[in-house]
């Protein structure tokens, strides 16, 4: 990669964002096509993250993705934010387009993309694990694809009130809310197409953790587990045991990045390429 002049700037904001996988990813992405960008990691101390919003428009950083802590805050510092971002209350993309910043979510796209990738489209009846950030991206990208979305949260009132503001979006009998446990989450997931784990239980180094008893899954459900660390989760392995499909969230992180990779470049992302990129650096961790 050669440096110049004339070389465009892109980066990720996040505090830590040393374990970013970004920066891998998107610098062979970017070698693949041959294109004069960078992709750096700029550590952002949340006092400081105004100022590092301006610093975008200062340098002519073309654009950067953001990560935690701040993915919500970010919002109140851009000019424009899309309506996708502004509904789920996040913005994971920046975009700057001649000094004026506009804020996107990929989150939802790139896990619909991700998923259908491996099992074509998406449709019927889904249930979701959790109600946090992750899982109201996902949320409102299966509401866009039709789906039937169903979220299971240990606190009830945070499941609700995303059901609540998923109704309004889609209409009364596209979403519903249940806790974490117990018969009616049982039920729910006996009659579900797919199941989506957006809660943080079977990462590493707590990789023994499962979110839901494996006797639940059946044969004829397809499991999504958002976790990529490790490659293969409990949850994974024992859907997979069970008859299910299922995987991980690493084609999530892939695909998000490739959805922020065309709106910065406006080029057809190498997903292969970024793929490979991924895989090379987590196999060599675990």
């Amino acid at each position: 990669m050669n440096i110049t002049g004339s070389t465009r700037v892109l980066g990720v904001f996040g505090h830590p964002v040393s374990h970013s996988l970004s920066p891998v990813m998107h610098n062979a992405a970017i070698r693949a096509l041959g294109l004069d960008f960078v992709y750096v990691p700029f550590h952002v101390l949340p006092e400081n993250l105004e100022k590092a919003v301006n610093g975008i428009r200062a340098l002519d950083i073309a654009g950067v993705n953001v990560t935690i802590p701040h993915k919500e805050r970010i919002i109140k510092f851009l000019d424009e934010v899309s309506e996708n971002a502004r509904r789920i209350g996040s913005v994971n993309t920046v975009i700057n387009e001649r000094g004026r910043l506009r804020g996107e979510s990929t989150d939802g796209a790139g896990f619909l993309r991700s998923a259908e990738a491996v099992w074509g489209k998406i449709g019927g009846k889904v249930v979701i694990l959790g109600a946090g950030g992750s899982a109201k991206a996902v949320a409102y990208a299966l509401g866009d694809a039709g789906c039937e979305v169903v979220i299971a949260n240990r606190t009830f009132d945070r499941a609700m009130e995303l059901a609540q503001a998923l109704k309004a979006a889609f209409g009364a009998d596209k979403s519903r809310a249940v806790g974490l446990g117990g018969d009616d989450l049982e039920r729910e997931i006996r009659g579900a197409d797919l199941l989506v784990n957006t809660t943080s239980v079977g990462m590493h180094p707590h990789s023994d953790g499962i979110p839901i008893s494996p006797e639940l899954i059946g044969a004829g459900l397809k499991v999504y587990d958002l976790v990529y660390n490790p490659l293969e989760t409990r949850l994974v392995r024992e859907a997979r045991a069970n008859g299910a499909e299922a995987m991980t969230g690493l084609g999530m992180l892939i695909h998000q990045g490739a959805v922020s990779f065309e709106m910065w470049t406006g080029q057809n992302a190498p997903v292969e390429v970024m793929a490979k990129s991924v895989e090379h650096i987590m196999s060599g961790e675990l």
